[in-house]
């Protein structure tokens, strides 16, 4: 696949630009050559572990032996170090690099390409349990099976802690899109912003949220990272290097940054909502042009009927279910709706229908006017930072899969359709006929438990998986959390911090 000089000159990737094609093409032979005419001395296999975190191992280039032998056999590793269901007595697995996610550290003063890997078993197999193979198998057997491409993006939130600054001082839950100097950390994201990129995220836009507030003597202030809609095992690397450079920046501008559900309780959480599309021969088919199609509802009534049982993978922690509460812009009820923030999957505005508003605007302009091509996406709201986010993903291709195949879709997509804020009083009526999304990680262990056939068929979930998530979901023993914890401040904040760098 080739890309045009505008593709070309327009790419931040500097990999992109250097060897003229997409990322999705690149090859050993497009590295070397990359490395050896960058003077790059160090190369670093990135890859995510249990805790969600990516991990690194360091290589120091000798010679162009050296580097043939790393991109073509990988290496070994310590998986019992990185995941609880890899036992020391067979723990060696290796690592084998994904040529199309190679980037330039941007913190280094030594040029330095980095390269997201996968795990492979002893017989070179891809590790089963791996938690990018589960992602792999499930929408391999998804494109196979419906001939549809499913694309995904995140929105990722994130808040940061500094000491207060007197100057200008945060407004109280009224961040929503402020700039300096009322939001002290807009270049924060602008840098953050342009790094992505260049590291070959592809980036929708950023703000400041409504999150911002302060607590003794320190300020908190909530920012959103949303990316464009791409594929899905490439939607989860967007957010996974996202992380980590947001991350990286905060860290060298001297300040806390926590992508955690929760900070305090009575102020807006941190979520990784995950909008969604289908694609069919390249074309959006969310829409009939009119309204929201079949395909989508039916999609939508796939994820409502597994969204108990998704939590285990998108809301890991016990602060989790300190976000998924009423009158938080976070769902806690089954349902859907249109632009509707109190329900659990939104579908937001998506060009469909509209008039030309931007000749409106622009009445003098007479330049040649592009067609609008639909952008409809529909949005999943309860996942937050905690997330496993291959097992996520994996988990809302199967739910998608499951929702297409369901002989009921378009009647659950009805039933479960809501026009009204929920909360409010006059709508109660409405909200005690929806079931609920479980309240704590225990719960969600059980939904879990119930529905795991669902994730187990095909092997796309392996059995040992699901037993590990029931087992480590439960053994936070947090049923009910929520009620003893009501008031007790001190209680609370020990909590927040135990969890403060999740995933």
């Amino acid at each position: 696949m080739q890309m045009n000089n505008g593709e070309i000159l327009m790419n931040p990737n500097e990999l992109v630009q250097f060897l003229k094609k997409p990322a999705t093409s690149f090859t050993k032979g497009d590295l070397i050559r990359f490395i050896e005419a960058r003077g790059i001395g160090m190369l670093n296999f990135r890859y995510v572990a249990e805790d969600g975190k990516l991990k690194a191992l360091n290589f120091v280039l000798s010679s162009r032996e050296h580097l043939e032998q790393i991109l073509s056999t990988g290496e070994r590793v310590d998986g019992s170090s990185l995941f609880s269901f890899v036992k020391a007595g067979s723990s060696d697995l290796y690592v084998i690099p994904r040529f199309r996610t190679a980037f330039l550290n941007p913190f280094t003063d030594k040029p330095t390409l980095e390269i997201l890997c996968s795990f492979y078993d002893f017989n070179g197999n891809p590790l089963e349990s791996a938690p990018e193979n589960i992602l792999r198998k499930a929408y391999t057997i998804f494109k196979n099976e419906t001939g549809l491409k499913m694309k995904a993006l995140g929105e990722l939130e994130y808040y940061v802690r500094s000491f207060r600054d007197d100057l200008y001082p945060l407004a109280d839950q009224k961040g929503y899109h402020q700039t300096k100097p009322f939001a002290k950390f807009e270049d924060l994201r602008i840098e953050a912003l342009s790094l992505c990129a260049n590291a070959g995220c592809k980036i929708k836009y950023g703000h400041s949220e409504v999150g911002s507030f302060t607590s003794e003597g320190e300020d908190f202030e909530q920012h959103e990272i949303e990316f464009l809609p791409v594929e899905v095992e490439e939607a989860v690397e967007q957010l996974i290097i996202a992380k980590w450079i947001v991350r990286m920046l905060s860290y060298e501008y001297g300040v806390e940054v926590s992508f955690a559900p929760k900070i305090t309780v009575g102020k807006a959480g941190s979520g990784v909502h995950i909008h969604m599309l289908l694609e069919e021969d390249g074309k959006n088919i969310m829409t009939d042009g009119k309204d929201i199609s079949d395909m989508a509802k039916k999609m939508i009534a796939g994820i409502l009927d597994l969204s108990k049982s998704l939590t285990a993978f998108g809301n890991t922690i016990p602060t989790s279910y300190l976000r998924l509460v009423p009158h938080q812009e976070a769902p806690t009820n089954i349902c859907w709706g249109d632009r509707n923030r109190s329900v659990l999957v939104r579908v937001p505005l998506g060009w469909m229908g509209v008039t030309d508003m931007l000749s409106d605007a622009n009445p003098e302009d007479d330049s040649e006017k592009i067609p609008q091509n639909s952008k409809q996406t529909v949005e999943f709201r309860a996942p937050d930072g905690s997330a496993d986010l291959y097992l996520l993903m994996a988990g809302l291709v199967v739910a998608t899969r499951h929702g297409l195949k369901m002989d009921n879709s378009l009647t659950r997509a009805e039933n479960l359709y809501v026009s009204v804020n929920i909360f409010r009083d006059e709508n109660k009526g409405q909200l005690e006929r929806l079931d609920s999304l479980p309240a704590s990680c225990f719960e969600s262990a059980v939904e879990l438990e119930k529905q795991r056939e669902y994730f187990e068929k095909d092997n796309i979930f392996p059995e040992g998986t699901i037993d590990n998530i029931i087992q480590n979901l439960k053994a936070y023993n947090d049923k009910g959390l929520s009620e003893k914890l009501y008031g007790k401040e001190d209680e609370i904040a020990k909590l927040v911090n135990q969890f403060l760098h999740c995933g």
